[in-house]
């Protein structure tokens, strides 16, 4: 293509991409020069290609320009918020090295710095699956951080760099939750899932950050796109395509790779109409589905005993990081810790809590976004499932979605000890299956005007209400009776309760205005 046959648009796109590797590369030295903008030229082309491809990809799932456009705003969202990052936390976040160096969690510091340094050395990159469990478990992310800076990182450390290429990937996500959730229940509740992961507080903590999640939520939505796509016909291209993502995702993290292919198994069998559940199917599918345990077992026996000492030791870290968690272990039955942090860590980020804490105004703000979008998607949740039992559709593509999503949040409570970041880190992985749940929820309400969601929101509201008080009798001077968590929970149930047994009633019985009335 020659020049003259370039349009002025094109040229405007140029520039723009000029403009931006520019900016980009004098925000990474922060102020001190350009150094390396030629690097930065190529990792955007990257993460266009990145882009562009994921796109042409869905082009059969006849994707609205609005959603395409939605995509280029949430990379636009993400790249922002990590720029942010870089430079408003050496400046407004807490006075620790990790944050003075611009990075929202300590993994990706820590993972970061080791790659930059293998980056440099005379080894072979794959010294990054080896050695280095402290900063990698998996050692996926830290081959690929290393490759990135050894072949376009120049002679300067460029964190951006990473944060940019997770922030093109994550955007992927939104118009593949878009093409999965049209699949199962048509635009509508498409375009709402869409916006909503496009914009999920969590979802973009954790795609403007150097962190293996900005990718594993790409990949697990492409897994459920593939295998919805699979169950309508069998085709070669979109078997290879599931094989890659599984595959990409055991690269990053395995335990995350291995509750993929569960929920992709389960909206296969789903989306099969329930032909898999026939008798002599149901035996092949359960000896296949033994087979494949014993297999991934053995091949990921390691992993596994990693995984349960990591869930030993962050339930060794939650107890003695929380005196209140401590106190309630010494009033509990042994058999009960576990039980007990699992349900608590599905709560959290637990909204009262954000409120009222201690904190930097800028993470104090981060808390309460975090807190108030978990909340309202676990409502949500919570009403898909009310509605699935009712309507009996366990064995519907929406029911085995709410299956993988419960078996998710179970199992990263579990591994994170309930704790704050780690647990919410987990579960954003599947953000797309909530995300397309929580409208398909919405869809139904709208169309049968269901007050149960309604009184969802308000049995959550009251059991909230009452933990508002007792968090602020722990952070502040506040005199409050009720000091029990059984007390504060029976109370905040008691309220939900009543307030779903006056709007029934209210329901069943409305006022009828006289007859002559105006």
């Amino acid at each position: 293509m020659s020049f003259k046959s370039i349009t002025p648009r094109q040229y405007l796109g140029l520039l723009l991409w000029l403009a931006l590797a520019l900016g980009l590369a004098a925000v990474s030295n922060r102020g001190a020069g350009l150094a390396n903008w030629g690097g930065w030229l190529a990792v955007l082309a990257l993460c266009g290609g990145l882009l562009w491809g994921g796109l042409r990809l869905l082009a059969g799932e006849n994707l609205p320009g609005g959603i395409q456009r939605l995509t280029g705003l949430a990379f636009a969202l993400r790249l922002g918020l990590a720029v942010f990052w870089f430079l408003a936390l050496p400046v407004w976040g807490y006075d620790t090295d990790v944050q003075r160096a611009g990075y929202v969690m300590d993994d990706a510091h820590k993972r970061d710095g080791i790659a930059w340094k293998l980056a440099g050395e005379d080894t072979s990159l794959l010294e990054a699956f080896r050695g280095y469990s402290t900063t990698d478990q998996y050692g996926g992310l830290l081959f690929i951080s290393a490759g990135v800076y050894r072949t376009l990182g120049g002679e300067i450390h460029h964190p951006l760099m990473l944060a940019a290429l997770a922030a093109a990937f994550s955007a992927l996500a939104v118009p593949l939750t878009w093409a999965l959730a049209n699949r199962l229940w048509g635009g509508r509740a498409a375009g709402w899932a869409a916006w909503g992961l496009a914009l999920y507080p969590e979802a973009l903590l954790l795609g403007s950050s150097q962190m293996r999640e900005a990718f594993s939520v790409t990949l697990v939505a492409a897994s459920v796109w593939l295998a919805l796509r699979l169950a309508q016909r069998i085709s070669w291209p979109d078997a290879l395509g599931l094989a890659l993502s599984l595959g990409l995702g055991a690269l990053f993290s395995p335990p995350i790779a291995l509750l993929q292919a569960f929920t992709a198994l389960l909206v296969y069998v789903a989306a099969e109409n329930g032909r898999w559940f026939t008798p002599p199917r149901r035996v092949g599918l359960l000896a296949l589905a033994g087979l494949a345990a014993v297999g991934l077992a053995v091949v990921y026996w390691d992993n596994l005993l990693a995984f349960m000492d990591a869930v030993a030791w962050q339930r060794y870290i939650s107890e003695s990081a929380s005196g209140w968690v401590a106190r309630q272990f010494e009033r509990m039955p042994v058999w009960s810790h576990v039980p007990f942090l699992i349900l608590y860590g599905i709560f959290r980020p637990l909204l009262p809590a954000a409120l009222v804490a201690d904190g930097v105004t800028l993470w104090k703000v981060v808390a309460i976004l975090r807190a108030a979008s978990w909340t309202v998607l676990l409502a949500l949740l919570l009403y898909a499932t009310f509605l699935a039992l009712r309507q009996r559709g366990w064995r519907t593509p929406a029911g085995a979605l709410l299956a993988a999503a419960w078996a998710v949040a179970l199992v990263a409570s579990y591994r994170g000890g309930g704790d704050d970041w780690d647990n919410p880190r987990y579960r954003v992985a599947f953000a797309a299956v909530q995300l397309a749940l929580a409208a398909w929820a919405v869809l139904r309400q709208q169309e049968s005007r269901d007050p149960w969601l309604r009184r969802a929101f308000g049995f959550a509201g009251g059991l909230l209400l009452w933990f508002l008080p007792w968090y602020l009798r722990r952070y502040a001077t506040f005199e409050w009776p009720i000091v029990d968590l059984p007390d504060v929970v029976g109370l905040g149930l008691l309220t939900g309760g009543i307030f779903m047994l006056w709007d029934w009633l209210g329901a069943r019985n409305p006022s009828v205005p006289p007859e002559n009335s105006p």
